[in-house]
């Protein structure tokens, strides 16, 4: 029960700090820092899981959100560098690395069904709460179009990412 109220206390934090951020509107350069953190992320719990992780659909999962979320980011960099954007901090990428390293600390301590319990509720939680805020802000947001191309394309496969999640967190 500790990891459900742990993993909600960060999501709020981040839903808090997206629609503040929607008020006066995301800039190009925040969504793909937003963005490429919410990966990078992703990519790192991934490698936690394989290393603490000896059940193999979590393992197959977390390998998964590695490959994924690396190629997702492979194609944002690419984009930033040909659109000559240099992504811009701010305190909603911020929140996620805040939670992302409280979450970290968190799952480091646990071990066997515990842990994969708590690594598949906190992807079935962060892709709702990425994928929520892809669709009502970043994409809405964006301006240049091949920037929103690859968000939606994003979104489609961070929505394959979290019913997945679902899919597993029923089976643990």
């Amino acid at each position: 029960m500790m990891h459900k109220k742990l993993i909600g206390a960060g999501m709020v934090l981040l839903m808090t700090a997206i629609p503040a951020m929607a008020q006066d509107g995301p800039s190009d350069p925040q969504i793909a820092h937003i963005a490429y953190t919410a990966g990078a992320l992703d990519a790192e719990a991934g490698k936690l899981a394989l290393l603490k992780s000896h059940n193999g659909a979590v393992r197959d999962f977390a390998r998964t959100m590695i490959r994924d979320h690396e190629a997702v980011n492979g194609q944002a960099l690419a984009l930033v560098k040909k659109l000559g954007v240099t992504p811009e901090a701010n305190a909603t990428s911020a929140a996620l690395s805040k939670q992302a390293a409280q979450t970290h600390a968190r799952l480091e301590a646990l071990s066997g069904a515990a842990f994969d319990r708590a690594y598949v509720a906190n992807e079935v939680a962060f892709h709702g709460t990425v994928n929520n805020a892809l669709r009502m802000t970043l994409i809405p947001s964006a301006d240049n179009s091949e920037l929103k191309a690859l968000l939606d394309a994003g979104l489609t496969l961070f929505s394959e990412h979290q019913a997945h999640a679902e899919q597993l967190a029923k089976k643990l």
